[in-house]
């Protein structure tokens, strides 16, 4: 991952300030995305566990370090695959982020992106968010509202990474 720097005035020995440019730029596609799906108000935590799961996504599938210049158009397919149900998408993020953590650790350089993305990896793996039962029987309840249905507690990203790839979808 390249990482844009500046230097004080120091000069090169003096501290340096390291922007988070790939993961910044990974969440902002992000969020264009589920704004322009407009599936969730963006204040929700539903919304923040979209937008999370899908810049995890984009991020993590920048194998070249080139985010920043990609057009998204031509990643699109590339994430629909990644967020589809039937991958191991946990796993492949668990494993990617291992990965960035030893390249960080073995180059000894400041790794605010990964910071970042960190930090969104533990809160859709730790929070838990009320949500319709997807598994529930159809019919199985009482007639109603979708409101009235079961709901169960379920992580962050599960809920996040659906409505990640929808919103690629409808992009």
């Amino acid at each position: 991952m390249l990482h844009e720097s500046r230097g004080n005035a120091e000069g090169p020995g003096g501290d340096e300030l390291t922007v988070p440019m790939a993961w910044l730029y990974a969440e902002y596609i992000a969020d264009e995305l589920l704004r322009t799906g407009d599936l969730m108000p963006p204040t929700s935590f539903e919304y923040r566990a979209g937008r999370d799961a899908l810049a995890l996504t984009i991020f993590l599938s920048d194998t070249r370090g080139e985010l920043s210049g990609i057009r998204v158009v031509s990643q699109l397919e590339t994430w629909l695959s990644l967020t589809a149900y039937d991958q191991p998408w946990q796993d492949w993020v668990a494993e990617r982020m291992a990965g960035l953590a030893a390249d960080a650790v073995a180059s000894g350089a400041p790794a605010p992106d990964l910071e970042l993305a960190d930090q969104a990896w533990r809160w859709l793996e730790e929070t838990e968010l009320l949500a319709p039962d997807l598994d529930a029987v159809p019919g199985g309840g009482s007639p109603g509202s979708e409101d009235d249905g079961p709901k169960v507690w379920t992580a962050a990203w599960r809920l996040g990474l659906p409505l990640g790839h929808l919103a690629i979808h409808l992009f």
